[in-house]
């Protein structure tokens, strides 16, 4: 045990680095030989975790509200503090561990994973890392303040998508360019945020050797098992088999909705758009609804799962509904010394609101059934199995979703939402195309992507080739910048393929439950049990599906997905 280390975040945090780091010399200092080898792990995980957790909580703050300026400094000054002097300090254990020779139980995978990231280390880009992180903060800090007036109210863009699903076409194209409006007026400021993090990535990859920053990312990000052009060849892939479907399913949504062509505020893939004018689904009207039905569907799926969420509403790790100020999109984080995980999302009382809340739901599962392990470096999983863990809590929850279930519907409300839901899952693919391949170009053609206007051409040229039936005329601007809408382009690049690839699990998933729905879900949680100790195909395999990235696995999808949405329409 390391002598005086606090047992949490509240006596952790009021520690400088001067206080923090005697605890890392210790760990460096002390013998390591195979019998101290265990006590030796655990306390550098303890540490580890006091830190990580610190760090986590104060950016949780500056995203539950992005005009807390106190929080903001807060977070702030321990990145430049505490998390790069201790990103120095980690790569100096990892050092000594893999000079040791020796492997701890359970930590093949972890150690592979080491000797990868302490070869990419080098200390001139910790600086870098916290200066990227505060870009981020300032990109939340633009679209978290993105706000219109509405019928004499001020909304928040969020907000405002109730009216973007309204059955009424003229109220959905006044909505789109009341936001389409505002959000161009933060165009500038994005462009130039944009050049700050593309450059600042580029000098990353230069001091870590790498050619460019793609380069780097692949490393970084521990992606052993499937290389840039497997990538590249799976939007081919995407466009091949996929992309004809999912425009003859929008074809028929098109007649449906007796319009000559589909204008963006008819069919974007975000929102959920009935095309025989029915009104919006409404699922629910407040947070606490919203927490209590999803644990009603969850228990459903397996007991298990309900217990979890009643954990987190009791203790306060939920934050469920829409403000002003409040960062975009949601996310689920961990807190690595409590083993607890943080639900965080900007819920309006829309239908895709329950799906962000099954999807970040799976990943809070995720973060309990992995939590046993006594190293904190077994519990880093791969972010395209992580993403399995939630695409695949959104399928295996459907047969919940009526009243009766305790859920959300009617049964025909219900089938409605599903249906919707499997579309929006093949439109995705296309989408992740867009985003995926609009990042592959940018960062190997470093000069070309500098300008912006460069920038937008390639989307709308991507845009093309995966998104299909929409007409934009006279819209050209808002299509030219809604790659600005996408967070991770911006805070978390080369994070979208992972969407992509984990779809693919989660669908496989979804097929054997359809058989053997209690021996599905039992093989879906022990793989989320297994942390990040297996490698990516293996993780694949014990939840029962094959990583694969090729066009004769999505041929395998197209039938079930399109004749189960038949089946539902009726």
């Amino acid at each position: 045990m390391l002598p005086n280390l606090p047992k949490n975040f509240e006596e952790f945090s009021k520690l400088t680095w001067a206080e923090i780091e005697p605890f890392f010399d210790m760990l460096y200092e002390r013998p390591l030989v195979a019998e101290t080898l265990d006590e030796w792990m655990r306390d550098w995980s303890a540490v580890a975790d006091l830190v990580s957790e610190t760090v986590t909580r104060y950016n949780v703050a500056t995203t539950v509200d992005t005009t807390d300026e106190a929080a903001e400094k807060r977070y702030l000054s321990y990145l430049d503090d505490v998390i790069t002097p201790s990103r120095a300090a980690e790569q100096e254990l990892k050092q000594k561990l893999l000079a040791s020779g020796l492997q701890p139980e359970g930590f093949e995978i972890p150690l592979r994973n080491m000797r990868q990231q302490a070869a990419l280390f080098r200390e001139a880009n910790l600086p870098l890392f916290n200066e990227e992180a505060k870009l981020g903060t300032e990109y939340s800090k633009i679209i978290g303040a993105q706000t219109v007036q509405w019928e004499g109210k001020e909304l928040t863009l969020a907000q405002l998508r109730p009216y973007l699903e309204n059955p009424d076409r003229a109220v959905r194209e006044r909505a789109f360019r009341v936001s389409m409006e505002r959000r161009l007026q933060d165009r500038q400021a994005l462009n130039e945020l944009w050049v700050k993090f593309f450059e600042l990535r580029q000098k990353i990859a230069d001091n870590a050797g790498e050619p460019n920053y793609r380069a780097y990312a692949w490393k970084d990000k521990l992606r052993f098992d499937y290389t840039p052009d497997d990538v590249l060849r799976m939007l081919d892939a995407i466009e091949e088999v996929v992309v004809p479907v999912t425009r003859r399913l929008l074809e028929h949504q098109r007649s449906q909705m007796g319009v000559d062509v589909m204008r963006p505020w008819d069919s974007d893939w975000r929102l959920t758009i009935d095309p025989l004018n029915r009104p919006p689904l409404t699922p629910y009207k407040t947070g606490e609804e919203l927490g209590e039905k999803t644990t009603a569907i969850f228990r459903k799926v397996d007991p298990k799962f309900g217990e979890y969420l009643d954990i987190m509403q009791r203790e306060g790790l939920l934050d469920l509904d829409n403000r002003k100020g409040k960062a975009p999109g949601g996310y689920c984080t961990y807190f690595t010394n409590v083993k607890r995980p943080f639900i965080f999302m900007n819920g309006v009382g829309v239908h895709d609101d329950v799906h962000t809340m099954l999807h970040e739901g799976g990943h809070g599962f995720h973060a309990f059934e992995s939590s046993h392990f006594p190293y904190y470096q077994q519990g880093d999983v791969p972010i395209e199995f992580a993403e399995v863990a939630s695409m695949g809590m959104e399928l295996l929850a459907m047969p919940f979703m009526t009243v009766e279930q305790g859920g959300f519907y009617s049964q025909a409300d219900a089938n409605r939402g599903f249906a919707d839901h499997l579309l929006k899952l093949l439109r995705f693919w296309g989408y992740m195309s867009v985003v995926e391949g609009f990042q592959h170009w940018a960062y190997t053609h470093y000069q070309d992507a500098l300008d912006t206007a460069n920038c937008d051409a390639k989307w709308v040229e991507l845009w093309g080739r995966f998104m299909p039936v929409e007409d934009w005329s006279g819209l050209e601007p808002a299509l030219q910048s809604y790659w600005h809408r996408q967070l991770h382009i911006f805070e978390i690049p080369f994070y979208y393929v992972e969407y992509g690839l984990a779809q693919m699990g989660a669908v496989q998933v979804w097929r054997n439950s359809l058989s053997d729905y209690k021996t599905a879900v039992a093989n879906y949680r022990h793989a989320l049990s297994l942390g990040g100790t297996r490698t990516l195909p293996d993780l694949f395999a014990a939840a029962g599906a094959k990583f694969s990235l090729d066009a004769s696995t999505f041929r395998e999808f197209m039938p079930l997905i399109e004749d189960t949405m038949v089946k539902l329409e009726g």
